[in-house]
């Protein structure tokens, strides 16, 4: 059984501020935006839209903010409502933790629709440029969860040989390294499935709704071998919050990805 390396949070103390690996992890990110949406604005089909880098920089700035926001008011929406409105300073306290993937997604819909309106863009024209260039930030986020030593998984049987022990669980069982799970389905595999899709030209929205399923299922999946939150538990159907927030984003990518064929077919 391995165990945890136990590394330190902190990447670089400079006296005055401390840069952590979490932190750094979202640098990473919106990095891999950048330069994953300048290579996309060279894509013939994309480049014949008039999309250049500049717009993917605006885009950045105004996904950084739907992502903190999103991120920040979604996780206490979604996972500690009870908690926040008895501490409602807290909901500021951002170097404390506590950020939700489907909030952040939900601002990040939100920011790019205001985008839209201000460019007089189609929506989903925005949404399919930039959905190939998100999954290798989740890939940095979920690396900064398992160098933090957070987000562990369920216990595994301590024969397999990546079961990990995190003392940071309060117990030294053997469990699945969830984050690593997440870190290769829902960001590495999610993002070559798209990249190779999303290189010839579909049908409005299909690549978002590719984007939005696959995420949708990859997590599901995941869950099974994550811990549920210890304040939240399973719930219905023994399912996990996180389980619940991906239904609808199935759902939905199934009604959205054939609607956007309907459409398709009624033009031609």
């Amino acid at each position: 059984m391995l165990v945890h390396p136990q590394f330190n949070p902190v990447a670089l103390d400079l006296g005055i501020i401390s840069v952590h690996w979490y932190g750094l992890m979202y640098l990473v990110a919106f990095l891999l935006f950048w330069w994953l949406g300048s290579l996309r604005c060279k894509q013939p089909h994309i480049a014949a839209q008039g999309w250049q880098r500049k717009d993917i920089e605006d885009l950045l700035f105004i996904g950084v903010i739907g992502v903190v926001v999103g991120g920040r008011l979604g996780y206490i929406l979604f996972y500690k409502l009870g908690y926040y409105l008895a501490h409602p300073l807290e909901i500021f306290a951002l170097q404390q933790g506590g950020m939700s993937f489907h909030g952040g997604f939900l601002g990040v819909l939100l920011a790019s629709a205001i985008y839209a309106y201000v460019k007089k863009r189609n929506w989903f024209d925005i949404t399919d440029l930039v959905a190939p260039c998100i999954p290798l930030g989740i890939a940095a986020g979920r690396l900064g969860n398992f160098i933090n030593g957070e987000l562990w998984g369920r216990a595994a049987d301590p024969s397999l040989p990546w079961a990990m022990a995190f003392p940071q669980s309060g117990s030294m069982i053997a469990r699945h390294p969830s984050q690593l799970y997440e870190l290769v389905l829902e960001g590495i595999l999610l993002f070559i499935i798209l990249w190779i899709y999303a290189r010839k030209p579909h049908a409005r929205a299909r690549v978002s709704a590719l984007f939005l399923g696959g995420y949708g299922v990859f997590r599901f999946i995941v869950e099974f071998f994550r811990e549920p939150d210890s304040f939240l538990g399973l719930q219905a159907f023994d399912l996990s919050r996180g389980q619940w927030l991906c239904v609808p984003m199935i759902l939905g990518a199934v009604v959205l990805y054939m609607w956007a064929g309907t459409r398709q077919s009624n033009k031609q």
